[in-house]
């Protein structure tokens, strides 16, 4: 049964002025986006009736259509419908003067044997500005090296309020449940022990948390994340420019609609007792993305600040990002099952979730189409891809262009952060990186409809 409660204890005490993150309503907005996004998609059926001509003479009717919807159309409803949104939104801060003070969180720590980055995590928390009070909380899932010993050291050095909960049951989920039980605090933000936060991360997180756009209650808020070790070598520079254009842009779409599908467990927040009435993180390899759809499905919106900036360290191995993110394409199997789109209460809620049931096609058709069309066009032939198709190009990267300035403008200059220049990084993100994610998307697909044995790490 879906439960709305309409008012809480809580966040009725600490609720700032009600300020919009996106400008638009969102229904104005999605209005106005869609509208664009189907006449976008009507041009290019239109505009490709002499491709799909050729394709039928070579392939047969059937693929005419197919190999054009999973390799154009599909991806142009999704890139336009996310590029429309963000042409149509101007983003707002968070108001930074709550009346009633700042509500106390509890900062959980979620760690397994991480004793080479926990001391670096918490000089990061110790150095927070955050004006209320923070209790952390270690979250020990059976660490097995000094985790908890450094932690401990590190806490007393730093004068932090500082405690552990030891979970000798493996899973994320039960650390984190371990503690929740505990928290007694209105907030509990989670992060990972290899995040590293901004000193102004939880300041912001905590101040669009306590809004209430439309009058409606965020239960939780997701933070920004940017690779930590982008300099490491290629792979880990691919992956910042993933994060950074990517992963931003889609948070911040999904955001301006009230709905940010995942309030990841690297660095988020959470109205303690709107967990707890969902029993708190569920038994799934992507136990993330279940309790944010499930919060979606009975106790409010989710949100997104891309100022809450935290830096966190991106598989450095090939072997280690191919199972990270079949491990995230299994968890959004995993939540599509469990929370369908159509449970959520809200129109837009159900849409924005909807387009997740598309994603797969992305990777398919990326897969199978994109990238033997282009082998066929340097060998001569031009059937799936073609000169035409070289468009793609300057539109892509006028698109990247303007993701980074957004970026650069209002979170790296407006939180003093100055990242790196890296052109071969962006260069590799461009030409290769997609085929690397796609395939191991297929991968966790593959692994979630054949029921293998699920792996965290």
């Amino acid at each position: 049964m879906r439960v709305t409660v309409a008012t809480r204890t809580h966040e009725a005490r600490f609720a700032a002025r009600p300020r919009p993150a996106f400008g638009l309503r969102p229904t104005i907005l999605f209005t106005l986006a869609f509208s664009l996004t189907i006449a976008h998609i009507a041009f290019a059926v239109w505009f490709s009736t002499p491709w799909r001509d050729d394709l039928e003479q070579a392939i047969g009717p059937v693929m005419a259509w197919v190999i054009p919807i999973s390799l154009a159309y599909v991806p142009g409803a999704v890139i336009g419908f996310l590029v429309f949104t963000l042409l149509l939104t101007r983003y707002r801060e968070p108001a930074l003067d709550l009346p009633d003070g700042w509500p106390d969180v509890t900062l959980v720590i979620a760690a397994w044997n991480e004793e080479d980055a926990i001391v670096e995590t918490l000089e990061h928390i110790g150095a927070l500005t955050y004006p209320g009070s923070i209790e952390i909380v270690l979250a020990d899932n059976n660490s097995t090296d000094r985790t908890a010993e450094l932690a401990e050291e590190t806490a007393r050095r730093l004068g932090l309020r500082y405690r552990r909960v030891f979970e000798e049951r493996p899973g994320k989920y039960r650390g984190l449940n371990a503690v929740l039980e505990t928290v007694t605090t209105p907030l509990v933000a989670t992060v990972d022990a290899d995040t590293f936060l901004h000193p102004e991360a939880l300041t912001f997180i905590v101040a669009r948390v306590v809004t209430r756009p439309q009058d409606q209650h965020v239960c939780a808020c997701a933070g920004a994340l940017v690779a930590e070790n982008a300099p490491l070598n290629f792979l880990t520079r691919m992956q910042s420019w993933d994060y950074r254009l990517g992963i931003n842009g889609v948070k911040r779409m999904q955001a301006a609609y009230n709905s940010a599908l995942v309030a990841q467990g690297a660095f988020s927040v959470y109205w303690t007792e709107d967990v707890q009435a969902v029993a708190g993180w569920p038994d799934a390899i992507g136990e993330d993305i279940v309790l944010t759809w499930t919060l979606m499905d009975s106790r409010g919106i989710v949100q997104y600040e891309p100022l809450a900036l935290g830096f966190t360290v991106v598989p450095e191995r090939f072997r280690h990002l191919v199972r990270q993110r079949s491990r995230w394409a299994r968890g959004m199997f995993e939540v599509l099952r469990r929370n369908p789109p159509q449970r959520q209460p809200r129109v837009l809620a159900k849409f924005i979730a909807g387009i997740d049931y598309l994603v797969p096609i992305l990777d398919f058709g990326f897969i199978f189409f994109w990238i033997p069309g282009v082998i066929l066009f340097l060998f001569g032939y031009p059937i799936l891809f073609s000169w035409i198709s070289m468009l793609l190009v300057p539109i892509t990267l006028a698109i990247y262009a303007g993701l980074r300035y957004w970026q650069n403008r209002h979170v790296f200059r407006r939180l003093g952060v100055r990242p790196t220049p890296d052109a071969r990084g962006f260069l590799g993100y461009f030409l290769a990186y997609q085929a690397v994610t796609s395939t191991a998307s297929l991968i966790g697909y593959g692994e979630h409809l054949t029921g293998s044995r699920r792996r965290w790490r």
